[in-house]
């Protein structure tokens, strides 16, 4: 079973954001807090660990996974990003939104959407995330905690413990996080386009 780790959502112990890291290193898959809802996280780049992500959750080859970044700094690498849209990711980051872009040739091909050679990339406004990243020094690869067959993502520590402890290496319990997704936002549009409505306004991608 996995270790199950209680952690303070505004100061998360350090000694347990070492080990997060150490498990995430060593090809693991962690379940932590962001400030949408939980997700499931790995390194970059690990295909084993990918895998087992998508066995979890049961999604197909068109699944966009996301890069969980501590700040803009580190988008450039991993996405084609013009002046005015980096403006105005900027206006709304840290915070609930996974944005949609072009991908770089750093990121790994099976990352990547099929068709569009795109990535999801995303600044949390959470703590626990924040502390894992700074940590970790790069992103994270990472997948919103929805199980097969459901449309919300699981919310309670306690029953994620139930549903995963035997699939992943780590569970972080940083409390109740919330159960709405972040806003999904296709900024290869003009104007950008919402795929997907959920936690955060959007009045900032309208142009009228």
């Amino acid at each position: 079973m996995s270790p199950f780790f209680t952690i303070h959502p505004e100061n998360p112990q350090k000694r347990l954001i070492t080990q997060a890291v150490a498990i995430i290193r060593a090809g693991g898959i962690i379940i932590y807090p962001t400030d949408s809802c939980y997700a499931f996280g790995c390194q970059i780049g690990d295909k084993a660990a990918m895998e087992r992500m998508s066995n979890i959750r049961q999604t197909d080859k068109n699944h966009n996974f996301t890069l969980v970044c501590r700040d803009l700094s580190e988008i450039g690498t991993y996405a084609k990003v013009e002046n005015a849209t980096f403006r105005l990711m900027k206006s709304i980051t840290p915070g609930p939104y996974t944005f949609i872009l072009k991908a770089t040739h750093e990121v790994p091909r099976r990352l990547q959407n099929p068709k569009r050679k795109t990535i999801g990339l995303r600044v949390p406004d959470n703590a626990i995330a924040q502390a894992i990243l700074e940590i970790l020094g790069e992103p994270i690869m990472s997948s919103t905690l929805i199980m097969p067959g459901k449309d919300i993502p699981e919310t309670e520590p306690d029953r994620i413990k139930e549903l995963l402890e035997k699939q992943v290496d780590l569970i972080l319990d940083g409390g109740h996080c919330g159960f709405e997704p972040t806003t999904i936002v296709d900024m290869m549009s003009e104007p950008p386009e919402i795929l997907r409505h959920g936690k955060g306004p959007v009045d900032v991608f309208k142009t009228d």
